[in-house]
């Protein structure tokens, strides 16, 4: 499954905190950025997202007193996840992988920085209604097909799937180029509901 000229590598929330050593680390979560830089070189487009939150942001277990990270709780919009403080704006955490060499990269998505509303699709705020502008972007510039790799799959790359297929854009997932948390068997549940969606899931391209 080559690449054409008219598809994207979208590639999602590859940043220090997400990766070994960071605050809220997916496991084996740095192996992704050599392949990422390897099927970068042959798309024509490339566009990043980066998870952005302000200090003391909602989906912080740390803003919820008595609450554990990786418990839930209810917000306006559903069941939000707590997290660890991770990606906060302006730190080493929330900066890009060293490693990924991605020149040619178009865009980047910054996400999550709405202090009220986690952000987990590269699409829309998880009201599912707000969106980031992606969508017009990609229409605009007549960009159809995306390929969407990064972290975490059952996460970020389960949403912005589900959400790039809500839209009608036709959607591929890389899964060498992912990896999950797998919070009770979210990574299996993430891939079932990407699937559901009308995603291709492939193991490499």
């Amino acid at each position: 499954m080559k690449p054409g000229p008219n598809d994207v590598l979208l590639v999602i929330d590859v940043q220090n905190d997400f990766c070994p050593g960071g605050t809220l680390a997916v496991p084996d979560g740095d192996s992704v950025v050599p392949y990422i830089n390897r099927m970068a070189v042959d798309f024509a487009h490339c566009m990043l997202t980066q998870d952005w939150h302000p200090p003391g942001h909602s989906s912080f277990a740390s803003s919820h007193p008595g609450k554990a990270p990786f418990t839930t709780t209810t917000m306006p919009y559903g069941e939000q996840t707590l997290w660890p403080d991770h990606c906060i704006q302006g730190s080493p955490g929330a900066e890009f992988h060293p490693g990924l060499a991605l020149p040619r990269a178009e865009m980047i998505i910054r996400k999550g920085y709405n202090p009220a509303i986690d952000s987990y699709s590269a699409f829309f705020e998880n009201d599912r209604k707000t969106p980031t502008g992606l969508s017009g972007y990609l229409r605009e510039r007549g960009l159809g097909r995306l390929f969407c790799v990064g972290l975490a799959t059952d996460f970020c790359v389960r949403f912005s799937a589900e959400d790039a297929r809500r839209l009608g854009f036709e959607t591929i997932v890389v899964l060498d180029a992912c990896r999950g948390i797998d919070l009770g068997g979210s990574v299996t549940a993430g891939i079932a509901a990407m699937r559901e969606a009308g995603a291709t899931l492939v193991d490499r391209i």
